[in-house]
């Protein structure tokens, strides 16, 4: 239907080319006329008829809008096929005055209905083809300005997203300088060069769409030395790592994770808190597993509220799932479950 659509000129010369064909057949070997006659009254059917299918198509096209304009193609096929008619009448018998036999006239007056009835299933063809084709482009186009509308509108709100990240985590880290300055200048300056090759690196990976596991792993590393300033020994983060080279993550996805991970695990708690986190890759996704102790008798300090919920929302919007982030509590341990589909792996996703 598409090539139909995109070659309809085409389609239109080799059917008129076959209606002059058939027209000439038709009145020298079934009516019996003469060459002559047969070749005359067919030529100028066949050019009246692509003028009018020519008038047809600019007139469906000019139409302004798409509303009703199949019945408006409808109604111009109607129009236009009796004016067609009278028009080959009148020019058929200006022309054959002079060549033309008595009885051919009469059958030329006899005719005009039947002539009428196939000008019309032409014209009424390409009217309708014409009108499929106008709804079609104006469709295409309000899909592509949606399309374009919510690309802008995903973009934007993963944009709010990351946003959100750094903020959340300045606060924090700001706030233990804060409280280092007098207590311990030297960790504080040690803290604000660290805190300013991290935030120099996050610009870098702003535009990016998707990073190497090893890149991110990095780049979290830069965040648990920052971590660890503030906490000192309380903090120890082990790093179980069984993923391939090629795995790939999108950045600022796992330092939330971790960041809820610290909250939970360290706050509140005098003693040595240890964070552990498994990487793996299970068939066509690669698997990120936070756990840290959970007291579910400890309030955590309230934060900015954006947490799992921002990166559950991030995940949505990147691969329109809602199963790719999973967190549980079991034996005074909470679990966070990233899942990263893959999209250069073959395999089932779990």
């Amino acid at each position: 239907m598409r090539t139909l659509r995109k070659n309809i000129h085409w389609v239109v010369v080799g059917l008129l080319l076959l209606v002059l064909t058939q027209h000439t057949f038709i009145l020298y070997k079934v009516w019996d006329y003469s060459l002559e006659i047969s070749l005359t009254d067919g030529a100028i059917s066949t050019a009246i008829l692509a003028l009018s299918l020519w008038g047809i198509i600019l007139l469906v096209r000019i139409y302004p809008i798409t509303a009703a304009v199949t019945l408006y193609a409808l109604f111009v096929a109607l129009f236009v096929s009796a004016l067609t008619a009278l028009a080959e009448y009148e020019a058929i018998k200006w022309w054959m005055n002079s060549i033309a036999e008595a009885p051919y006239v009469a059958w030329l007056s006899q005719t005009l209905p039947v002539r009428f009835l196939v000008i019309w299933i032409f014209c009424t063809w390409v009217a309708t083809i014409t009108a499929f084709r106008k709804n079609m482009v104006a469709l295409d186009a309000r899909f592509q300005q949606h399309a374009d509308a919510s690309a802008l509108l995903r973009d934007a709100e993963l944009f709010k997203l990351r946003q959100q990240l750094q903020p959340h985590f300045l606060y924090n880290s700001l706030n233990s300088i804060n409280a280092l300055i007098m207590m311990a200048p030297e960790r504080a300056q040690d803290m604000v060069g660290k805190l300013s090759d991290f935030l120099r690196s996050s610009v870098r990976r702003e535009s990016d769409e998707s990073l190497p596991i090893a890149e991110e792993l990095r780049y979290i590393e830069s965040y648990l030395a920052i971590e660890s300033v503030r906490f000192g020994d309380r903090l120890c983060v082990e790093i179980e790592k069984e993923h391939a080279e090629y795995a790939v993550i999108p950045p600022f996805l796992l330092q939330p994770i971790l960041e809820n991970a610290i909250k939970f695990g360290v706050y509140g708690n005098t003693g040595k808190v240890t964070i552990s986190i498994h990487i793996g890759v299970v068939g066509a996704m690669l698997t990120i597993a936070v756990s840290n102790p959970f007291d579910p008798d400890m309030q955590p300090p309230r934060g900015t509220g954006f947490g799992l919920t921002g990166i559950r929302r991030r995940l949505y919007l990147l691969y329109a799932r809602n199963d790719l982030l999973e967190a549980k509590a079991e034996e005074k341990r909470f679990t966070t479950i990233l899942k990263i589909p893959q999209p250069h792996v073959q395999g089932n996703i779990d």
